[in-house]
């Protein structure tokens, strides 16, 4: 810059320093663009300044990223704006550097739009690596620990056996019930409160902010996430911001309204131990606002319906085109547990099919296409050559790591088998679908939980078939998904038959026990 000295030193040379300043500085900044690309792993070249923004679409980026890992390989990289992203396409990079290397790539990147507008930076799974994303884990792990969540059994359970009632007497809207079924397991656990109906205002005021917020992490999609300067803007020409600070006044007032319920019913003495009165009680202690606790205890019940409904709408569109694995399953099902009562936890020892099959739907088609959120790298680092430079984003390409075929041998096709007969310690406790590292998701185990007690229960009592129109079957397209980065099926018919008598008798006789079970808890 030092070629600019000496034109800003010439009398009504002004216009000409100008214009050779800003040469230069663009001349400085590509040749540091060149070199930077240069030292990264490979992809897409892009432009200075903008980057690669123009060549990563809105709507399901995550197939763009699959198809630049097999042009790329399994490390690709890009740049948003000046922001370096690092793509993972397959499982070995992604364990070996976000679980391996968890002590520097467990932050968060910045989420201008889903963090910082939208939630005022109080939502935990945004937070970047600190003291506040410590105090929001250890919340979260309290409650939600392997041996914690084993506590919930009981209340997964009965709510089970209502949902198998709703299913046998109204097949056509299975995808209502498993919903119904997620939100009142999780209202239970956070806010000792059920849910009878997915038509409740609670469940549809989550569901709209859960597919707000999963609409607006998607990369790329607001140029002030590549080129956060605009935020220097005036805020009256910052023309992002109107819709979702909105939806945070919308938000804050729906999860005060949650928060406030729980309170009251502690000031009465009518309400059992759950998440948010156990985080209530210690508030003060913790140092936390009354919309800190809020916002923290709603992630089960934010996270928690979509994932759980989601990943059992996919089991029903694998049974639909799968169907020997259905068979299989029900051969197992039939063997250890009969036709004369339900599944229940203490059978899944005796069930490897079943847990295969779970395994199988939540490779196949994950829910979390992504990964979940993405990581940020807090130093610079190096990988076999390659530099990734402190403060990537990092995405665990979920779509493209499960479709991986050296690891995962015709990825396309559904075969539990491959869990069954699994020798590699990675898939046989299979992890994977839940994260990395420190950042691996809190619910896990209670997500498992309901994952086996209802596949289990909808095998043993139920075919999975397709509709016919003129003799045809009509099979719904199995990459038919929602665009948000918790991506699920779009809504699809199939019919939903009970296999014999003695099961309908069975449902009817243990969902009439579960809910006076439930009434009498509440």
């Amino acid at each position: 810059m030092s070629l600019l000295i000496p034109l800003l030193q010439v009398p009504g040379q002004t216009t000409l320093a100008i214009v050779a300043g800003f040469f230069l500085t663009f001349l400085w900044y590509t040749l540091r663009w060149f070199r930077l690309r240069r030292s990264m792993p490979p992809g897409p070249l892009g432009f200075p300044f903008i980057g690669n923004s123009h060549q990563i679409p809105e709507i399901k980026p995550w197939r763009k990223f699959t198809s630049l890992n097999e042009q790329y390989g399994p490390v690709i990289s890009l740049m948003m704006g000046d922001t370096p992203v690092i793509v993972l396409g397959t499982a070995k990079a992604a364990w070996e550097l976000l679980d391996k290397r968890s002590d520097i790539y467990s932050s968060r990147p910045r989420f201008i739009i889903g963090g910082e507008i939208l939630s005022d930076n109080k939502r935990g799974l945004m937070l970047p690596y600190g003291e506040a994303w410590r105090k929001w884990r250890k919340i979260l792990h309290s409650a939600f620990h392997a041996r914690r969540a084993d506590t919930y059994r009981g209340i997964q359970s009965d709510e089970s056996k209502i949902m198998m009632h709703q299913m046998l007497h109204d097949p056509e809207h299975f995808e209502r019930h498993l919903q119904r079924y997620a939100a009142s397991v999780v209202t239970s656990v956070a806010y000792d409160r059920r849910v009878d109906s997915v038509d409740e205002w609670i469940v549809q005021e989550n569901m709209q902010a859960m597919d707000y917020l999963t609409s607006v992490n998607i990369p790329g999609k607001y140029i002030v996430e590549s080129m956060p300067w605009l935020l220097r803007l005036p805020k009256s020409l910052q023309w992002f911001r109107k819709e979702p600070e909105a939806q945070r006044q919308r938000d804050v007032a729906f999860l005060m309204h949650l928060y406030k319920d729980v309170e009251s019913r502690m000031k009465d003495g009518a309400i059992s131990d759950c998440m948010t009165s156990q985080t209530i009680a210690n508030r003060e202690k913790n140092g936390w606002s009354e919309l800190d606790v809020a916002y923290a205890v709603s992630t089960p019940f934010g996270a928690g319906i979509e994932t759980t409904a989601g990943t059992l709408s996919i089991f029903f569109l694998a049974m639909l085109h799968f169907p020997e694995a259905m068979r299989k399953a029900q051969e197992e099902l039939d063997k250890v547990v009969g036709p004369d009562q339900m599944p229940e936890f203490q059978d899944k020892d005796r069930l490897p099919y079943i847990s295969a099959v779970i395994n199988e739907t939540l490779r196949w088609r994950p829910v979390a296409v992504l990964g979940g959120s993405p990581h940020a790298v807090m130093t610079d680092d190096e990988y076999q050559g390659m530099y990734i430079p402190k403060g990537s984003t990092i995405f665990a390409n979920l779509d493209g790591i499960m479709q991986d075929p050296e690891m995962f041998p015709s990825p396309e096709m559904f075969l539990p088998e491959r869990f069954v007969d699994a020798t590699d310690p990675r898939l046989q406790t299979f992890d994977l679908p839940f994260g990395f590292g420190r950042r691996i998701c809190p619910g896990a185990h209670l997500a498992l939980n309901s994952l086996f007690i209802n596949v289990a229960r909808i095998l043993w009592a139920f075919d999975i078939l397709p509709e016919y129109v003129n003799g045809e079957p009509i099979l719904p397209d199995t990459r038919n998904f929602t665009n948000g980065f918790n991506s699920r099926p779009v809504s699809f018919r199939c019919r939903v038959v009970p296999r014999n008598d003695k099961v309908e008798k069975c449902i009817l006789a243990e969902s009439e026990a579960a809910k006076a079970r439930l009434l009498v808890t509440k």
